[in-house]
């Protein structure tokens, strides 16, 4: 590998209809600390997302009825993110592979996408890494500011 750490997933999202209860319940349990909330709008939605200041990140979100975030039938796992160096060649790759879109926030202006994992039966979400360091900025502390692994297509099977 051309990289120094393994790729590993960088966060697990939850959709939720209250974001300040469920950060408060997993705080209370799991002593998660937390960045303030922020609202948002991605085409038509507004939504709300949060992500926690420990590695791998938890990310909590709630949006609207009808986006990717619909909270209107309750809490639920949402996805498992990662880095990727090419986010094009990453969702080439996975749909190849079986991975069925969900939603591409590419035409959008935004360098993510989502894919439906059918063995797993859940999500998973692919981010450009040229979207690192904003994460980084906007959601870690200054001591926790360090490279995330990322997939790289040249090492892909």
């Amino acid at each position: 590998m051309s990289q120094q750490h393994s790729p590993t997933f960088y966060h697990v999202c939850f959709v939720v209809p209250d974001i300040p209860a469920a950060m408060a319940e997993l705080t209370e349990l799991a002593q998660v600390q937390w960045n303030e909330p922020t609202a948002a709008v991605l085409e038509e939605w507004s939504y709300t997302i949060v992500f926690s200041r420990q590695f791998p990140f938890i990310e909590l979100i709630s949006g609207p009825p009808g986006s990717p975030w619909d909270a209107t039938s309750g809490p639920r796992f949402d996805h498992l993110g990662w880095w990727s160096e090419s986010l094009n060649s990453t969702a080439c790759r996975w749909t190849t592979h079986g991975a069925e879109p969900r939603y591409d926030g590419r035409p959008a202006g935004r360098s993510f996408a989502y894919f439906f994992a059918p063995t797993i039966g859940e999500n998973i979400e692919v981010v450009d890494t040229e979207r690192q360091h904003d994460f980084l900025n906007n959601w870690t502390t200054p001591d926790a500011r360090h490279p995330m692994p990322y997939l790289n297509e040249e090492d892909a099977p």
